[in-house]
């Protein structure tokens, strides 16, 4: 199933990171995938760890921009290129599961699109379930709900637009002591090809303890 460019998040940074327990050949596979992840948004069989429930996302909240939201686990398909969701699942955000735990140390990286194709007959794009996230300023709270009932809550700390073509990819995905996360959607100028130009992301790090989840 094909869909228009203009709606897809690039998220090719995901495709071009290190991170250090990935080996050197699925590095290469998923380099050589970012065409594939960019011309279709929809969610193929997965290579992903298994989730343990007690700190497994399973919900995100973002209070500041009203996004409550479920969290899908995603991990890297047949061709070595990590997953994104699927534009059926446009209002959910895609957790990447070979990465770090809420709550443990290392950065979480969570993604979603920025919008989608309109259901039919409508005509052109609607908003996706991060459509307000370049709205987040530092100190904004972030939340993410495990299956086991916990929650781990964020401060923001960064707001940050980065071209595409010069992705940060060491300070985004880096290894880190603490426990941080990373929102991640596209973000910039959509260009006369469709495609936004730079990926948008939120940095946040760990407020509190973790506590039980709200009824």
């Amino acid at each position: 199933m094909l869909f228009s460019a203009s709606a897809l998040c690039l998220l090719a940074a995901l495709l071009l990171h290190q991170f250090p327990w990935l080996d050197g050949s699925v590095r290469a596979a998923v380099t050589a995938s970012l065409a594939d992840l960019t011309s279709g948004g929809t969610r193929r069989a997965a290579s992903t760890a298994v989730p343990d429930p007690a700190t497994a996302p399973v919900r995100l909240r973002v209070p500041a921009i009203g996004v409550d939201a479920e969290v899908l686990p995603l991990g890297l398909d047949a061709g070595g290129a990590i997953e994104v969701p699927g534009f059926e699942d446009a209002m959910k955000v895609g957790w990447y599961t070979l990465g770090a735990r809420p709550g443990s140390s290392g950065a979480t990286v969570l993604v979603g699109h920025r919008d989608a194709p309109a259901a039919p007959p409508r005509p052109g794009y609607r908003d996706a379930v991060f459509a307000r996230l370049d709205r987040l300023v530092p100190g904004d709270r972030v939340e993410t709900w495990s299956e086991g009932g916990r929650t781990v809550r964020f401060r923001v700390t960064a707001v940050d637009t980065y071209p595409t073509e010069s992705f940060p990819t060491r300070k985004v995905y880096g290894p880190v002591r603490d426990s941080q996360l990373r929102l991640i959607t596209c973000g910039g100028a959509l260009g006369r090809d469709g495609h936004w130009d730079s990926n948008l992301v939120i940095s946040a790090v760990r407020e509190t303890r973790t506590d039980a989840a709200p009824e």
